[in-house]
């Protein structure tokens, strides 16, 4: 008798999908003891998403000495846009404060992460944006987030104005002084890198000069770093060093931007006379003020109002020491050099290279430059563009000819050698 045999298909039992799940944290000050808040916030969503076994650990984005009412923290940029490159399904975060205090944007951002089928998880509130009533207790909670901002911000602006009207400043970090029960006191050994500075301005030396005699020193700043060109100007336009304070000359536009605008009428000024003793004279004060303005008056036209900003300004990073790159003037041309070599020479940062402006003008003709973060300039004539999209472009330049570097002042300069030349040889 046949023997009759069934095949039998066994069905694969699917393996569920983990959820892919990445963690933000944030601080809102980079004093050490928000430093090590911020490590141990890392420390342990890194550790409790690994652990989880239904989850994926995609990594945690997280911002140092950013305020939750600001949108330009690179931690949470990153994170929406990985989101949005399909990297993540869930994000958890501490509070809803930590993730955002303006409402609108709270609100807009957990939208458009929900339109994209990802759940953000607060902890503290117990809230999961994807469930049915998350939405509304979000908008409730972060109401509340809000309010307590501008009531903090309202606070401390109260504080500080009490203090103005008293003659107080706003912080005591100011070189040449420490500030002992809320009066400037003189540190002698700062005081005269004060004088100093002041002295060696008006003998016609440039700021730059006089920072790299400093650094050269061993003189430091208040911060314990070397001097640069905005530190030495701020030390010469500083009009506390004449023992009188004048407060309240910059202010928050708002709770939500924290953006520091000039004030230009908008608040009351303080002026406080006599506050306590001066470094420097008002005459030496008003004479340094004066040749500024003489200075800045030779190099830009009367009829033209200049910012101190240029298109790349801030942008281009040297790949070396870390260094923003600055713009310079030279008999060739402006060109934009590696603040460390510029400061402090070529033993400094032996790496770095200038780079010529219309160089860069044309390397970014076909890009937008505001879309850029920045730019960072590696050895080898290279330059890597960076995107806020996460994007980068390797670009190479070519140094220019000895012929093309020569202007025609140069040229004619050489000319005119050349003739006196062959008229002492004829």
């Amino acid at each position: 008798m046949a023997r009759e045999v069934k095949q039998v298909t066994f069905t694969k039992a699917a393996i569920p999908k983990l959820t892919r799940v990445a963690a933000y944290a944030r601080v809102s000050s980079a004093k050490d003891a928000m430093h090590h808040s911020l490590s141990a916030q890392v420390s342990y969503y890194s550790g409790l998403i690994q652990q989880h076994p239904g989850w994926q650990y995609v990594g945690v984005y997280a911002d140092e000495a950013k305020t939750g009412t600001k949108d330009t923290r690179e931690g949470f940029v990153r994170l929406v846009y990985d989101c949005k490159a399909g990297k993540v399904d869930m994000i958890i975060i501490k509070s809803i404060s930590r993730f955002a205090r303006n409402t609108v944007t709270l609100l807009e951002t957990v939208r458009e992460l929900k339109v994209l089928g990802i759940d953000v998880f607060f902890e503290e509130q117990n809230i999961h944006t994807l469930s049915a009533d998350g939405e509304l207790m979000l908008s409730i909670l972060a109401s509340y987030a809000q309010e307590e901002s501008l009531s903090a911000s309202e606070n401390q602006k109260w504080r500080v104005r009490k203090n103005f009207e008293e003659g107080k400043p706003w912080n005591g970090t100011l070189l040449g002084y420490r500030y002992r029960n809320g009066v400037y006191v003189i540190e002698p050994d700062e005081a005269e890198t004060v004088r100093r500075i002041f002295r060696e301005f008006l003998s016609g030396k440039g700021v730059i000069a006089i920072a790299k005699g400093l650094n050269a020193d061993g003189v430091k700043t208040r911060y314990g770093r070397d001097w640069g060109k905005t530190s030495i100007g701020g030390i010469l336009r500083n009009y506390a060093y004449t023992g009188n304070l004048l407060l309240q000359k910059t202010f928050r536009e708002d709770h939500l931007t924290k953006k520091t605008v000039v004030n230009d009428g908008q608040l009351p000024m303080y002026h406080a006379e006599g506050t306590h003793e001066a470094i420097i004279s008002m005459e030496e004060y008003e004479a340094v003020q004066d040749e500024i303005a003489r200075r800045a008056a030779k190099y830009v036209p009367p009829d033209r109002c200049f910012t101190g900003r240029y298109p790349f300004s801030s942008l281009i990073v040297c790949a070396h020491c870390g260094k923003h790159y600055r713009r310079k003037v030279t008999a060739t041309g402006p060109v934009w050099i590696c603040s460390t070599y510029n400061y402090q020479g070529k033993a400094a940062c032996p790496l770095s290279k200038q780079i010529p402006e219309p160089t860069l003008t044309a390397l970014t003709a076909d890009m937008n430059i505001g879309d850029l973060t920045e730019i960072v300039a590696e050895s080898g004539n290279r330059l890597v563009f960076r995107f806020k999209d996460g994007t980068k472009t390797v670009k190479r330049w070519q140094d220019r000819s000895r012929a093309e570097s020569w202007t025609p002042e140069m040229k004619e300069a050489a000319r005119q050698k050349a003739i006196e030349r062959n008229r002492h040889n004829g």
